[in-house]
């Protein structure tokens, strides 16, 4: 439901204020998240603080479960200024700042909290303005997890079982090198059309964090799942740089702190997530396997021999905040 001003606008108020009022009245906030993902709630706790940090003046409409395009879709109609924000995927941020999918480099993190370390200093300011440069903000970096591999019928003991593998992989260009160093057979394919994938035979098996697996129950399709930890994904939240140049310092402020507040929310709820779904998820018929990963991370090390030699000076930093962060 769209929300006024509380302060209506008279005939003396230049054009110029009401315009940046009324740009500013109602924030569409899109993502791909189902109902019960940490993603999905931390947008409508988003939505809820808005309207108290701007005195009314800003409301929010979210619009969950890829309702407005795939993340790729999202990410062109918020630089277009079709939608305000999008808490979005690192695959698809990658096609548009590749700097985005080194963070995505095979075990490169050591856990979660050594991840927002990183992001939440000068490696994330760099991305920022990577991504300004290409007409959009980031507000923040909620989190989409440490990767693991299921399947519809095996466990991935060692790398070799991974041979010729038939596995959904976001788009991003690191993770489809990843497997492939692995010996599998990735593919990118949209979320939202991944359980249906599953269910037809078109892949085997995909890769994503406890989360994510649960709450699309993919547990259900592809029962066996390997704990390979062989990646991490952030989600970024973004701004259309247009709408966020147009904001008021206390409106931007406000869409700030919100989502900082709704991040740190989000990335309990991951953290909470990684210990307590393996439980969960037995319970409910799935079956886990811890794995030696010395073997998986020789066998993925020549991605870090092409990623290097192409964005050099971006990764040697990355890698010099993950292994400072860790400490």
């Amino acid at each position: 439901m769209r929300i006024l001003s509380r302060t209506i606008a008279t005939a003396a108020i230049a054009t110029v204020g009401f315009t940046a009022s009324a740009q500013a009245e109602e924030i569409i906030l899109a993502h791909g998240a189902n109902a019960g993902n940490p993603r999905f709630d931390a947008a409508n706790l988003f939505a809820e603080l808005v309207p108290g940090c701007s005195n009314g003046e800003m409301t929010v409409n979210v619009a969950p479960s890829a309702t407005m395009g795939d993340d790729a879709e999202m990410l062109t109609s918020t630089t277009a200024g079709v939608i305000q924000m999008t808490a979005n995927s690192q695959g698809a941020m990658s096609q548009v700042v590749p700097e985005f999918g080194m963070l995505g480099l095979p075990f490169l993190f050591k856990d979660l909290p050594t991840v927002w370390r990183v992001l939440d200093g000068e490696m994330g300011a760099q991305l920022d303005d990577l991504t300004q440069a290409r007409g959009m903000k980031i507000v923040g970096f909620w989190d989409n997890g440490i990767r693991h591999v299921t399947h519809v019928g095996q466990f991935m003991e060692t790398p070799a079982d991974l041979e010729g593998m038939k596995i959904r992989t976001p788009p991003g260009r690191v993770t489809i090198d990843i497997f492939e160093a692995l010996g599998a057979n990735p593919a990118p394919l949209a979320w939202s059309e991944l359980p249906t994938a599953l269910r037809s035979g078109a892949f085997e098996g995909q890769e994503n964090p406890l989360t994510n697996i649960y709450t699309a129950k993919l547990h259900e399709i592809t029962p066996y799942i390997t704990m390979t930890g062989h990646k991490y994904e952030t989600t970024p939240v973004l701004a259309g740089l247009g709408w966020w140049n147009g904001l008021s310092e206390d409106q931007q402020a406000c869409v700030q702190d919100a989502v900082d507040q709704a991040g740190w929310y989000q990335r309990g709820r991951s953290l909470m997530d990684n210990v307590q779904l393996r439980d969960v998820m037995t319970e409910e018929g799935a079956k886990f396997m811890d794995v030696d990963r010395a073997a998986f991370q020789e066998a993925t090390a020549s991605v870090y021999d092409k990623y290097e030699a192409e964005y050099g000076d971006f990764v040697a930093d990355l890698r010099a905040a993950a292994a400072a962060a860790a400490q």
